[in-house]
């Protein structure tokens, strides 16, 4: 099979949307080539090693590559996602130039591509994110570790937004915990809340290929007897009681379940959200106060903001 390589020049601001956008679009998954990773200062106090070849990166910007199989609707499908990077501008959500390329490669050569940029990553104290074609072992006795496949979701669980969830999680979660994870992409978090000692997690998320990947990699980490998938808008028309709440999806999602996620929690229970840029968490901040909550904490990592929420 024939694939083609859609690449997109953008900004950091719109990394997170315009992935979720290919993501929908069915792109099989999602490459971030950050010319600031080359400059960035990486934090080792796991013991990472980060090999970064500045050929493989722009100049300037982001470039977000994904890929769509090449067949009839190949170009109507490239014309819905430049359409739909024009109306993020709509939300504010600044999305540079924007150019976007195409270019074709063989599968072999697709799969390989996933293989050059993903290797295993501690994520936390506890956390190791590792691919699962590599045989990893744990370096220590409490060290948690989480497969996934990059080939087949938006994300390697490495982006800020999802670090900053899983340290908040390690963090706040308890033994016995129920959890909602609420726009679930590839469950990483599902799993994640799992290993660190959830007893049951729901994870709901629009997307039916999201489901069917995160089912996948909820296999992998045999998990499936925690955790219960349901593809759903957002909390609508769910049930339960929950000890903590997981989001990392974009603000003005957030800002739409605020209030239903202060219904489904239990008292003194955690909403844990990130996916917010920097200068939108005001805007989230009001909306958690006014529904109810106190603010635990906020961490930054670049321009990116999570938020502990408590239900008071």
């Amino acid at each position: 099979m024939k694939w083609s390589e859609i690449a997109i020049h953008s900004t950091q601001d719109a990394v997170e949307a315009i992935s979720n956008l290919l993501h929908e679009s069915g792109a099989g998954g999602v490459v971030i080539e950050d010319q600031e990773d080359l400059i960035k200062d990486w934090k080792n106090e796991y013991g990472e090693i980060y090999e970064l070849d500045p050929e493989d990166y722009p100049d300037n910007g982001v470039n977000i590559k994904a890929y769509l199989p090449v067949n009839d609707a190949l170009i109507p499908k490239v014309d819905q996602i430049k359409g739909a990077i024009n109306e993020l501008k709509l939300h504010g959500i600044d999305t540079g130039a924007h150019s976007v390329t195409l270019s074709e490669v063989s599968e072999e050569e697709w799969a390989d591509e996933w293989k050059r940029y993903y290797k295993p990553t501690r994520i936390t104290q506890r956390l190791t994110i590792s691919p699962t074609w590599e045989d990893y072992q744990p370096v220590a006795p409490d060290e948690l570790i989480i497969e996934l496949d990059p080939g087949m979701a938006f994300g390697t669980g490495t982006h800020p937004t999802t670090v900053l969830c899983l340290h908040m999680l390690e963090n706040y979660l308890e033994q016995g915990d129920k959890v909602l994870d609420v726009g679930t992409g590839s469950g990483v978090l599902s799993i994640a809340a799992v290993k660190l000692g959830a007893s049951t997690v729901k994870a709901v998320d629009l997307d039916e290929v999201a489901i069917r990947v995160a089912k996948e990699n909820i296999r992998q980490n045999a998990v499936e007897q925690q955790v219960s998938l349901q593809q759903n808008d957002l909390v609508k028309g769910l049930e339960g009681s929950y000890d903590v709440i997981v989001a990392n999806i974009l603000a003005e999602i957030i800002l739409k379940f605020t209030h239903d996620a202060f219904a489904l929690l239990k008292p003194k229970g955690y909403f844990i959200s990130s996916g917010i840029i920097k200068r939108k968490y005001p805007e989230v901040e009001k909306m958690l106060l006014e529904d109810g909550f106190s603010v635990e904490k906020t961490v930054q990592d670049e321009e990116w903001v999570a938020v502990v929420a408590r239900k008071r």
